[in-house]
Parts: C-alpha cells; sequence; structure tokens
C-alpha cells in the first residue's frame, strides 16, 4: 500500500465517524488555540512595548541624582557631559509639572495636565535645548529651544505634535502666542506626531525652558536627566563614566545616583516576554498532551475495531511496516487536521485578544504558526506509535478470529 492510499484510507475512516473524530480533535484544537493565542499576546505586549522604548530613542541613558540638602546638579553634568564629546551628543533634564489647574490655552482650546480625557491631557516637561534630540523628537515646523532661551528665561515652548492638532488644529502654530497660568508663550516650535500606539502623552507634550522651574514647577529639586549617546557601544562606556562622576560629586552620604543604559533595559524587557511566552506556552501545551492521550486512546479503539482487517491484510502479505505507516498516517491526519482548526481558532483569538487587552491589531507570526502545525502533527506520529505497533504485531490467525 502507498502512502497515498493510506492518507485516502486515513480520510476515509475519518470522515465514516465525523463525530467521534471530531470529539479527538478537540484536545488538539483547544491546545494549539491556546498555545497560539497566549504566545502571540505575549509577542504582542513585546511589540508594543519595545515600540515605546524605541520611540523613546536609541542608545539613551536616564540619569536619576540629587543630594539630600537639595540643589540640582544640571550645571555639572552638562558641563562633564560637553568633556565627553566622542561619547556623548546630548544632555537635558526632565522635570514633569503636574501642578494643579496646569494648562496651555489658545482661543477656546484649552490643554490640561489634569484632564480625564487624553485628547485634551497633556506633559508639560521642562528641559534644555537638547530634550528633542535626547528623546527622539523631530520637528515638523518652527525650531528647537535654544540655550539663550535657557540663559534668559524665556517664555516660549515647543508643542508635541498632538498638543498642536488640539489647539490649533490645521493653522500653523510657530510664532502664535499660547497662555501657561495667565501668562502668554511663543510656540516657537512643534514636533513631528510619533503615532505610536496607546501612548498618546508622546505627542501630547509641552516643552518649556528648564530655567522657568521657579515660577512653573515651585522650583521643585530637578534630578532626573535624559543623556543621549553616539551609539550602543558608547552608551556603555558613558554610562560606566557617568555613574563614576556622580559617586564622586554625591558621595552615598550626601545623596543619591543612578544611571541607567536603555538598551540594555530593551534587552532585559525582550529576555522576560520571552520567558513568559515559554512559560505560557508550555502550560498550554499540557493540554495537547492530554488532547494527545485522547488520539492513543481512540487509536487503541480502532484497532479494536480494525481486527478483521488487519488480519486480513497480513494473511495476504501486508508487512508491519505498511499497517504501522497507515495507522501512524492515520493519527497524524487527525492531529494535523484539529491543529489547522486551532490555528485558524488561534487568529481569531489573538485578534481579539489583542484588541480588547492592548487596543491594537495584531496576527500570530510564522514561527508560532509553523511550530503549532508541526507540534500537533509530531504529536499524532508520538501518540499514535503505540496503537500502530500494537496493530502492526497481531497474529493472521487471532486477528481473523476477531468478531
Amino acid at each position: 500500500m502507498t502512502v497515498m492510499q493510506s492518507f485516502r484510507m486515513a480520510l476515509k475512516s475519518i470522515s465514516a465517524k465525523k463525530m467521534r473524530s471530531f470529539l479527538t480533535m478537540l484536545g488538539i484544537i483547544i491546545g494549539v488555540a491556546s498555545v497560539v493565542i497566549l504566545v502571540s499576546v505575549i509577542q504582542a505586549q513585546n511589540k508594543k512595548s519595545l515600540e515605546y522604548l524605541e520611540s523613546q530613542g536609541t542608545n539613551k541613558l536616564t540619569v536619576s541624582a540629587y543630594r539630600w540638602t537639595g540643589g540640582d546638579i544640571s550645571r555639572d553634568l552638562y558641563d562633564y557631559c560637553l568633556g565627553l564629546s566622542d561619547l556623548v551628543v546630548g544632555v537635558t533634564p526632565e522635570v514633569h509639572l503636574y501642578n494643579d489647574g496646569l494648562s496651555v490655552k489658545y482661543g477656546t482650546h484649552t490643554v490640561s495636565a489634569t484632564a480625564e480625557d487624553w485628547r485634551k491631557s497633556g506633559q508639560f516637561i521642562l528641559g534644555s535645548d537638547q530634550y528633542g534630540l535626547c528623546n527622539n523628537y523631530k520637528l515638523s515646523a518652527g525650531r528647537d529651544l535654544t540655550r539663550m532661551d535657557i540663559d534668559n528665561y524665556q517664555n516660549v515652548c515647543v508643542l508635541g505634535g498632538g498638543v498642536a492638532e488640539t489647539l490649533f488644529n490645521l493653522v500653523n502654530p510657530v510664532g502664535k502666542s499660547v497662555t501657561i497660568l495667565g501668562t502668554p508663550y511663543t510656540v516657537v516650535g512643534v514636533y513631528q506626531k510619533k503615532n505610536v500606539d496607546n501612548w498618546p502623552e508622546l505627542d501630547n507634550l509641552i516643552l518649556l525652558p528648564y530655567s522657568l522651574n521657579r515660577t512653573l514647577g515651585n522650583n521643585q529639586t530637578i534630578s532626573e536627566y535624559s543623556v543621549k549617546a553616539v551609539s550602543a557601544s558608547a552608551a556603555d562606556v558613558a554610562a560606566i563614566r557617568i555613574q563614576g562622576y556622580l559617586s564622586a560629586l554625591i558621595p552615598e552620604s550626601s545623596g543619591y545616583s543612578h544611571v541607567q543604559n536603555n538598551n540594555q533595559s530593551m534587552d532585559s524587557m525582550d529576555e522576560m516576554l520571552m520567558a513568559q511566552s515559554l512559560v505560557l506556552g508550555g502550560i498550554a501545551g499540557i493540554s495537547l498532551l492530554v488532547g494527545g492521550i485522547g488520539i492513543m486512546n481512540i487509536m487503541l479503539v480502532t484497532v479494536t475495531e480494525r481486527t478483521r482487517e488487519i488480519g486480513i491484510r497480513k494473511a495476504i502479505g501486508a508487512s508491519r511496516r505498511s499497517i504501522i505507516l497507515q495507522f501512524l498516517i492515520e493519527a497524524s491526519v487527525i492531529c494535523a487536521i484539529g491543529g489547522i482548526i486551532g490555528i485558524l481558532l488561534g487568529f481569531l483569538g489573538t485578534l481579539i485578544a489583542a484588541k480588547l487587552l492592548l487596543k491594537m491589531l495584531f496576527l500570530p507570526g510564522e514561527g508560532i504558526t509553523i511550530g503549532a502545525f508541526a507540534f500537533s502533527v509530531v504529536l499524532g506520529i508520538i501518540f499514535g506509535l503505540y496503537p500502530a505497533i500494537k496493530a502492526s504485531g497481531l497474529q493472521p490467525v487471532e486477528a481473523l478470529r476477531a468478531e
């Protein structure tokens, strides 16, 4: 008997007992769908998180430093980073303002720091002329802050694309005057939209000179900074040097300092989410094993039902190899059909889960799809092997006596 004949016989056997075949496949269907959905949702979460980190800019260092007695180190850090021109291309303080009543107004339109509607909510940030460079923002109109704006305490601001759209709609904001806490500020530039899914705050920012900390930030201590390195390797070296400088500048007895390499954060997140994928995939894979046991059980029943058929085939010269092949193909076909149905359900489940949980459209990748299908077929071979060997070992005389 050829392989194609074995396939035709397998399909005929499955179609002859449709309900039993479907119930047999059910464990495989549920297992494959679970693996596809869980692993794909983790991959979607990974993609979303990495998009956010990448939107902040690669080769970025996050620096936290402050003295117990107060007073920021902005000028010290800025001057030190200037001396690392072969490693560092930019440095900026990052002060997020959350004052009650803090808002920016233009005509009848308002964007507030505490608005519940994200379309009318803004991030008020005090930064330097290098804030856009350090955080991967590009200008769509006008200019960025300058060192002169900071040194001269200029009432100027740069708007994120989302805020500019909310306040000005299609009007060019550059040169226009907006009001913040009753004081007019001139819009000197607008950043391009990043359009990262579910992170509207990246485009809803209002950047102001950090020298205005006294009037806008109630003179709060500046303790957070961003440093942009030339490359990934430069980021590693810069992190070590800046940490050494800060440790000397602020001893443990008088303050705190820490330098975080965001490239390492991306790698750590990738590893963590990969581990989650393996764990959740393994848990879902248990249902596949249960489905495989169901396949073995049904194949043993099939061997019992077809004992006389096996006896006749062996009596007319069928080899053990051909009988084993026939039953293995039948078990594999059942698992393959179940795997295909499970994958289709997995695609549907992934679409629904990603939309509900992550507010994004996401489909399983080729790797998980092919892997799930291949594993279901291999499962059929593994759990169909024992019934196939048992069938091939039947003696013709005893098999022909069976009723």
